[in-house]
């Protein structure tokens, strides 16, 4: 589901705590009568139509989206479960007389700041000051640069997006890598398009930027400067940011150099006790991701007034802060990043967002805890089966390529065949005795998480590579695939359907949920356009043939295509360059699942369930890990922001190129996403 991972990027606190669906079965609600799949579909809707609605249509019916929410879906139910069963977790601990140091103790107290609406309000601002006046005292470029380090530390996304990770192309080396970062808006695009809807959300963002200097305590007119001077800082960093797609290259995305040639790309700056500041004083090389980013940043730093930055710098810092301060600062964050920018009307409960950001500060401490109580061993078993099960079908599909010379599909079969699969949880849990936790404000214990975090991070340079490490909690509804590490990570959470009990999921659905939208979906990342550049050590290295690479390519071309065709909201089309691994890595997971499924029982015995043959049970099983639907706000921003297509046409999309859905649903040339045969896709 996720795709390319990029540790060590510091969240502050969530704006919102999205669940991102993917897919997933597992949970403890009573066997499901009537059947699920049959219960969510909407008969009046033709499958060659829009398979989404026919699939899920009854269920979004039942399920409209709540004014809290900006999209509803399988996610959030099976998050919801979650939620129920970690709060009860922070509310015992919370109310034991915990030792010091222990981590109920640390669980308590962080649920308890975040709980104390009251003494939140009280403070107000107080958290943030000793900051503030910090950044108020600045008289110094030098001063710029070491308020910059500081926030850093904080989780302020303050124009310098460093972090510790693989070097994508010695992967058992962690370099020092710089990203571009920095903007308040969710990327550069916001900054310039020229859409209705995006110069509306331009418009609001200056209203924000100037509630928030208010509440700073400015007056009207110094608060007006304010926001001029961050809006023309942020938008000069915009302008020399990186598109969504262009980010998606790993060679253009990889420029390894010496800390003196970083210095002679950024004229005036003197990297190496900058970086020591940000605590990567044993850095000598650093990779930076998008250079032209930082000789903007270095010119702004030599050039910009002092003033710009103190503005930009207290912005950053509060913009970060907002949700752990009072409610006045906590509320106009949500106006703006919640309903203008994602379109829910109201907040969610507190202990919801508590969760969310204990989650970001103590998660592996709340995963142990969850999967001794709701992951059984016998569930963890039946998932590193079904992984077996999945990876030996793509085997026999890229031994089966006419497309792919012998010698690139020889080193293909090795990558494959060295993916490493973690299912569940890991088995070794991250130390947080040195994290100190207290009662006393909110904001502080998430800054000394954040700190906490930043270092844990940050010690890993010159170190070895450790390949054991998970960079998702089990409790979370997602996956990954990490080309540095060639391995596939599929958290416990994933695998849950909500009011289904594991035991009482067929085959049919396991297969379609799990199997292709998760792990055949994961593993095709392995071989997706960015991938498919790792060799099987996980370096960034040329593999291929020229000729194969050339018919792989045009084979992606035509997914870019497809999927540019779509238009989804006012004038708003897919990005078929921006989510073509995405879309890759779905139709391949569907591809791969059917044949993985096609060797099970229930499809040799052929029986119907619910009036469902076992290969559509198997079609609906997929599109139940898709059952989201969303506010056009929040639409709006994926389709400039997220490498993933909307939830409609990761189904509607890789199924107009799969036979076999033709096939089962007896789709045929009237039907409105019909493709000819010779249009459809076929990758692997």
């Amino acid at each position: 589901m996720h795709h390319f991972f990029r540790p060590g990027l510091l969240l502050a606190v969530p704006l919102l705590g999205l669940a991102v669906a993917a897919c997933g079965p597992n949970n403890k609600a009573g066997a499901a009568k009537p059947d699920l799949l049959s219960a969510n579909l909407d008969t009046t809707v033709r499958p060659g139509d829009d398979f989404y609605n026919y699939a899920n249509g009854a269920w979004f019916r039942q399920h409209p989206i709540p004014a809290s929410e900006s999209n509803w879906g399988i996610g959030k139910e099976v998050q919801n479960e979650i939620y129920s069963r970690l709060r009860k977790l922070n509310e015992d601990a919370a109310k034991a007389s915990a030792a010091l140091g222990s981590t109920e103790q640390k669980l308590g107290d962080f649920w308890a700041t975040g709980m104390d609406s009251a003494a939140v309000n009280r403070q107000g601002l107080a958290p943030l000051q000793a900051e503030l006046t910090r950044i108020q005292n600045i008289s110094t470029v030098t001063g710029v640069q070491a308020a910059i380090a500081r926030l850093q530390q904080l989780g302020v996304n303050a124009l310098i997006g460093g972090y510790v990770g693989q070097d994508a192309k010695n992967s058992e080396k962690m370099a020092l890598q710089l990203w571009q970062a920095g903007l308040g808006l969710p990327n550069r695009d916001y900054y310039f398009n020229k859409d209705a809807r995006t110069a509306n959300i331009r418009q609001a963002y200056e209203q924000h930027l100037n509630k928030m200097f208010t509440l700073l305590g400015q007056d009207a007119a110094t608060a007006q400067a304010s926001t001029k001077r961050v809006l023309a800082l942020e938008t000069k960093l915009a302008g020399a940011s990186r598109k969504l797609e262009a980010l998606r290259d790993p060679y253009a995305n990889y420029n390894k150099m010496s800390l003196a040639k970083l210095d002679g790309l950024t004229p005036g700056l003197n990297w190496k006790p900058w970086l020591a500041e940000m605590g990567f004083a044993k850095a000598d090389t650093v990779i930076v991701g998008q250079p032209e980013f930082y000789q903007e940043a270095s010119r702004l730093l030599r050039t910009a007034p002092l003033a710009d930055w103190q503005a930009y710098l207290q912005w950053q810092l509060v913009h970060a802060y907002a949700a752990t301060l009072s409610q006045d600062f906590d509320q106009e964050n949500f106006r703006f990043y919640g309903t203008v920018l994602q379109g829910a009307t109201e907040q969610r409960p507190r202990w919801k967002r508590v969760l969310d950001t204990e989650e970001e500060a103590l998660g592996q401490v709340l995963g142990q805890q969850f999967v001794k109580e709701y992951f059984t061993p016998e569930t963890k078993q039946r998932y590193e089966q079904l992984t077996e099960n999945i990876t030996a079908s793509f085997r026999e599909h890229m031994e089966a390529l006419d497309w792919m010379g012998d010698s690139t599909k020889q080193k293909a079969l090795v990558k494959l065949s060295k993916i490493t699969r973690k299912v569940g949880y890991p088995d070794k849990w991250k130390d947080y005795s040195s994290l100190e936790i207290k009662r006393d404000s909110y904001a502080a214990n998430v800054m000394r998480a954040n700190q906490w975090r930043y270092r844990y991070e940050a010690r890993k340079l010159g170190q070895p590579v450790d390949r054991t490490e998970w960079g998702m909690t089990p409790q979370t509804y997602n996956a990954y695939y990490n080309p540095s590490n060639n391995e596939i990570v599929l958290p416990a959470a994933i695998f849950s359907i909500p009011g289904l009990l594991d035991a009482d999921a067929d085959d049919a659905i396991i297969y379609g949920y799990a199997g292709a939208s998760t792990i055949g979906h994961e593993l095709t990342h392995g071989f997706d356009d960015e991938g498919s550049q790792f060799d099987d050590k996980g370096n960034l290295r040329s593999w291929w043939t020229k000729a194969d690479r050339k018919a792989f390519d045009q084979r992606v071309g035509g997914i870019v295509r497809q999927f540019n065709g779509y238009k989804v909201l006012d004038s708003l089309h897919i990005n078929g360059k921006a989510t073509a691994g995405e879309n890759i890595a779905d139709l391949g997971g569907i591809i791969i699942g059917l044949d993985a499924f096609k060797k099970t029982e229930q499809y040799k015995k052929g029986e119907k369930i619910g009036g469902l043959t076992p290969v559509q049970r198997y079609f609906l099983g997929y599109a139940l890990g898709w059952q989201t639907h969303q506010r056009p706000e929040r639409l709006a921003q994926a389709l400039l922001t997220d490498v993933h297509s909307p939830a409609q046409y990761r189904i509607n999309g890789p199924f107009a190129d799969v036979p076999a859905f033709y096939e089962a649903f007896h789709v045929t040339p009237g039907d409105k996403f019909y493709r000819p045969d010779s249009a459809r896709v076929k990758i692997w």
